[in-house]
Formats: structure tokens, C-alpha cells, sequence
């Protein structure tokens, strides 16, 4: 049978998880639709919040915790690049165990709950766009009209590749030019109406 502290700790990873779960399954997949990171950050949330407990019962210190974000910036330059949408997902997959396993342990109950909800409620918000009538987007392309690509053209190629994608194009930024195949390797930023 468990004790009293390893079930509060048990209850404590199940409101965990139940709040990560929120986030990323109703806030983040939704307006993403991107499979790719979603193992990652609940495998992320999972873990660190059994590593903070296992700190807080051995009376380790929470700077022990704070080593975990140097080891995980150590690893983000040894992986591959991730956008920074997701890395703001993945922050607060790391920061929300940390934050419960701290509250948990300390008998906070209601400021457990409360913080989740808040920082629940703060992402829906954001990613939603709640109060702005509209979102900057960007896109990777490859364009095939080289000679467009000049600073004396710029309105000229936005309007073509306004009128080829139907989106409302207001900036094009070059990347590698490919003179051998007539190419442009770019990224255009476009604005998406906020639903």
C-alpha cells in the first residue's frame, strides 16, 4: 500500500500530466497539427516531473533542478534546429513539472491547481490570438523567377507570389540563390486571419 506522501506524489504526476496533456493535445496540436515534437514534450514533462520528485525526497537542493535547463541548452545545440514556437512548448513542458513537483511537495494544493490553470488559460490565449485581428506566418519556398529577385523589383515579385499562393505575402527574405538552376531558396512571411 502506499504511503500518504508517495500517493500525494502520485496525484501530483496524474495533475501533471492531465495538465500537459491539455495543453499540448487542445492548445498546441490544434493550430499545429505537427506529430513530430508531441513524444517529446510529454516524454519531457513525464520525466523531469519523477526527477524533481526524487530531488525533493532526497533533500537535494533546487539548484540540483536548475542544472536540468544547462543540460537540456547543452543538448539543443547538439540536436537539430527546432522553431521557436516549439521551443517555447517544450520550455513549458520542462517548467510545469518543476513548478507541480514544487508545489506538490510543499503542500500547495490550491496554488498547484491555480498555477495550472493560469498558465493554461495564458498559452489557449496566446496561441489563439486572442484580441489581434491577425497572425504573421512564415513559409520556406523555392522561386523560379530570378529575375524578380532585386531590390528594384521587390513589389513586383511580392504581387507574383501573392497572386501563385493566395496568401497575402509582405515580405520575401532570400536565402541561397541557385544561379545554375534559376532558383531562389527563400522564406516568405505572410498574414494568416486569426479564426
Amino acid at each position: 500500500m502506499l504511503s500518504d506522501t508517495n500517493l500525494i506524489f502520485v496525484l501530483g504526476f496524474f495533475i501533471n500530466f492531465l495538465f500537459a496533456f491539455i495543453i499540448i493535445r487542445f492548445v498546441y496540436f490544434p493550430r499545429q497539427s505537427e506529430h513530430t515534437y508531441l513524444f517529446t514534450f510529454l516524454a519531457f514533462n513525464t520525466v523531469i516531473y519523477f526527477i524533481m520528485g526524487l530531488f525533493t525526497s532526497v533533500e537535494l537542493s533546487i539548484g540540483a533542478g536548475f542544472g536540468l535547463f544547462a543540460l537540456f541548452s547543452v543538448l539543443r545545440y547538439r540536436t537539430e534546429t527546432v522553431p521557436i514556437h516549439e521551443m517555447t512548448y517544450l520550455f513549458l513542458m520542462v517548467a510545469l513539472p518543476v513548478l507541480n513537483s514544487i508545489l506538490i511537495s510543499s503542500g500547495q494544493y490550491e496554488e498547484l491547481i491555480l498555477t495550472n490553470v493560469l498558465i493554461t488559460g495564458v498559452i489557449w490565449t496566446l496561441e489563439n490570438g486572442w484580441g489581434f485581428t491577425s497572425r504573421m506566418r512564415s513559409k520556406e519556398i523555392v522561386y523560379e523567377k530570378i529575375d524578380l529577385v532585386h531590390p528594384d523589383k521587390q513589389e513586383e515579385m511580392l504581387a507574383d507570389i501573392r497572386e501563385r499562393t493566395g496568401l497575402y505575402v509582405v515580405r520575401f527574405e532570400i536565402g541561397r540563390i541557385d544561379y545554375l538552376h534559376d532558383t531562389v531558396d527563400g522564406r516568405i512571411f505572410y498574414l494568416e486571419e486569426a479564426e
